[in-house]
């Protein structure tokens, strides 16, 4: 958490419900779990009209939508909203062809090149952070590096490994 950081709008924890996301293999359950990591210690998050976090996230899919239950850290219910992926897809698609295309370079491209895949790959990771700031403007306020993290769990949810 940063210095200035008001400690109630903030997330304490973050979970995955398993029954609507399911498990996977080592290697992306531990992208899930640094994604989670990233997030809790550094964010800003406020759910709009409520200011007595800090809060709890859990998230689930359900038809095709992204399930945002916020609740204090007591465990008293906030609010859930419901955010539909598909203004996201395309971006997570284009993410992962780049990151194959990252990975791939590493091993036999110039640094200029990988360079310049990686500069790809952040400008993506940026749009997919700014569509989420976006989305949830009107439910929960979120600071550009709290939606970046964000768009890295969800990215980590779709990832197959």
């Amino acid at each position: 958490m940063t210095e200035n950081a008001d400690p109630k709008k903030r997330l304490v924890s973050v979970k995955l419900d398993e029954q609507s996301i399911g498990r996977s293999n080592p290697d992306v359950e531990h992208e899930r779990a640094i994604a989670i990591y990233d997030l809790i210690e550094s964010n800003h998050f406020e759910p709009v009209g409520d200011d007595s976090g800090p809060y709890a996230l859990q998230i689930s899919l359900s038809e095709q939508r992204l399930v945002l239950a916020i609740s204090r850290d007591s465990g008293e219910e906030v609010i859930t909203h419901l955010l539909s992926l598909t203004p996201l897809r395309k971006v997570v698609r284009d993410y992962f062809m780049i990151c194959d295309s990252y990975y791939s370079a590493i091993k036999t491209e110039t640094p200029q090149k990988i360079e310049a895949i990686d500069m790809g790959r952040r400008g993506l990771h940026d749009e997919g952070s700014r569509i989420l700031v976006e989305r949830l403007k009107e439910k929960v306020v979120v600071d550009f590096d709290t939606a970046r993290r964000l768009f890295t769990l969800i990215c980590a949810l779709h990832w197959k490994g």
